[in-house]
């Protein structure tokens, strides 16, 4: 029997606690089902086993073992023979070491929610960067509380280089809300036939464009780019892009959008090579390509020339 296993995750007052106890007031995830919750990090916030024994709710803790036990795991599985598994991880684990673990028969992470506090964000990000973003790198879902006053391009920036397909999400006194605002948040007007991306938004435009086709799809874009292209591209296809730090400045690399060209700029390929730069202007189409292994934004140039290279060479994020 498969028992799916929900891993909740971020650092001490992120409000992991608080979010695990609402929904275990939902009866859709409780129904009938016994439930088994591993708590590893001791909080502020507490819950009311006895009333949970109620719900078949088993509470137990694993807060000094500087991991996930497997031992414990099996122990705990022999036991109360769970239907679905929650953990409430601590923060200060590394997450490679817990998706690693030797789990019991059965259980599948089926879900990684991550639960960031909006008012430490930044200090965080500053302080302890390497160790929040691995946290955010393998969530399936990012809930930033107490968001009030957060700039939520900064958030996007930040999280969507290592984890495009997260969905993010805020939560605010009022209640839960979509991430939404994005398009507001972008330095150019997506509204337009024509637009025309800044050297500083390349990255921006980059996570935009990949995460959101069809909203480019017809439109004409121009950017600075450095010449990139492998034997490997079929003859009228290159990768211009840019070198962009996505984590730390170990974390380097190059981030490209496919590209055709007409036989007008068939001499273009011979004479020039890779981190060449160069200005790019071109369609934008949302369609299946092979580099992406799917649909993704392809741009059909009809405008290539030589440029000068941007004032920052790598592209940041942040």
């Amino acid at each position: 029997m498969e028992v799916p296993v929900y891993l909740i995750s971020g650092f001490l007052e992120s409000g992991k606690t608080m979010f695990i106890r609402t929904t275990f007031e939902d009866p859709e995830f409780i129904n009938t089902s016994r439930t088994l919750l591993i708590i590893c990090e001791e909080g502020i916030e507490e819950y009311d086993i006895e009333e949970y024994k109620k719900k078949n709710i088993d509470v137990v803790f694993m807060t000094d073992t500087g991991g996930l036990d497997p031992h414990l795991l099996h122990e705990y599985n022999d036991r109360f023979r769970p239907d679905k598994v929650v953990i409430e991880l601590n923060g200060m684990w590394k997450m490679e070491d817990v998706l690693e673990v030797d789990t019991p028969p059965g259980w599948i992470t089926v879900q990684m929610i991550t639960m960031i506090n909006g008012e430490t964000f930044n200090s965080y990000i500053t302080n302890m960067r390497s160790l929040i973003m691995e946290e955010l790198k393998y969530s399936d879902t990012i809930i930033i509380n107490r968001c009030e006053g957060l700039d939520r391009k900064t958030v996007r920036r930040t999280i969507k280089p290592v984890n495009r397909k997260a969905a993010i999400l805020y939560e605010t006194n009022d209640g839960m809300e979509t991430g939404g605002g994005e398009e507001d948040d972008l330095p150019y007007d997506i509204n337009q036939q024509h637009i025309d991306i800044d050297d500083d938004d390349f990255g921006l435009f980059y996570l935009d464009v990949m995460d959101n086709t069809k909203k480019y799809d017809g439109k004409e874009v121009s950017f600075k780019a450095q010449f990139y292209r492998n034997n490997m591209m079929p003859k009228d296809t290159f990768g211009p892009g840019r070198f962009a730090m996505q984590c730390c400045a170990n974390d380097i690399g190059f981030i490209g959008i496919v590209s055709r060209i007409t036989s007008t700029y068939k001499d273009f390929f011979q004479t020039h090579r890779d981190r060449d730069w160069i200005y790019v202007t071109g369609i934008v189409k949302n369609q299946f390509c092979r580099e992406y292994r799917g649909k993704g934004p392809v741009i059909y140039v009809n405008g290539l020339k030589d440029s000068s290279p941007a004032e920052d060479e790598v592209v940041y994020f942040t």
